[in-house]
């Protein structure tokens, strides 16, 4: 399974971007898909998760409210809307993926050991 992460750049604070996530060859409707994000010096930090069954969606404190996952079964392709970014939502954010797995809270159950190589989001005035 090989994912790719998009959409990250430098961006100011409240800015609103929009990260993708993508797969070759690997459906990502019938998967949880969890976003991760990691800062250098820091622990990795679980962002927010999707369920493939129903839907269902969680999110960390620190984005809850501002960022919002979803798919687009016919793209193939994950998305996570950040909204009013701030300094502190500075990392690498990467998608992970992996059968027969579910999240329920923020926490990852299953198969999530396919990630994609991330991509960088900065925020700075």
């Amino acid at each position: 399974v090989q994912l790719m992460e998009s959409g990250g750049g430098l961006l100011q604070p409240g800015g609103s971007p929009r990260l993708l996530c993508t797969a070759s060859e690997f459906s990502l409707q019938y998967h949880a898909i969890g976003w991760l994000r990691q800062t250098p010096g820091k622990e990795r930090e679980r962002v927010t998760c999707i369920n493939n069954n129903d839907g269902s969606t969680y999110y960390s404190d620190s984005v809850r409210g501002r960022f919002t996952i979803s798919r687009d079964v016919a793209k193939n392709t994950v998305y996570l809307q950040m909204n009013s970014l701030k300094p502190e939502d500075t990392a690498v954010y990467y998608c992970a993926a992996g059968s027969n797995n579910y999240c329920s809270g923020l926490a990852f159950w299953g198969d999530f050991g396919s990630w994609g190589q991330g991509t960088q989001v900065t925020v700075s005035l």
